[in-house]
């Protein structure tokens, strides 16, 4: 059973309370985003109907893989960008990725 864009919409709402979006001074209502996420997650889940469940799988981690190296990657940028040193988590990560294999 596909789950609809305003469920998702409400489970996004229940994960912020855990760990909140700074939506900061964008110009766009956070529920008006939210829904646009929602609707195209929904989009994309119903064009894999036809993959098999493991497939469906991979392409959804890789799709959340991609998206929390993006934030990631963004978050770095801002703090740099105001000069404000990395946490210590953060600077032991990136010297480890620094690091030829």
């Amino acid at each position: 059973m596909p789950i609809h864009p305003v469920q998702l919409a409400a489970l996004m709402r229940e994960v912020e309370q855990e760990d909140p979006i700074d939506f900061a001074d964008l110009p766009f209502p956070e529920d008006e985003l939210r829904d646009l996420v929602a609707n195209h997650l929904c989009e994309m889940a119903a064009a894999m109907e036809n993959f098999s469940q493991e497939d469906r799988l991979m392409t959804l981690l890789a799709v959340s893989a991609k998206l929390v190296l993006e934030n990631l990657v963004l978050h770095v940028q801002l703090l740099r960008r105001h000069g404000i040193p990395v946490s210590d988590d953060v600077e032991t990560l990136l010297t480890r990725l620094r690091k030829p294999s």
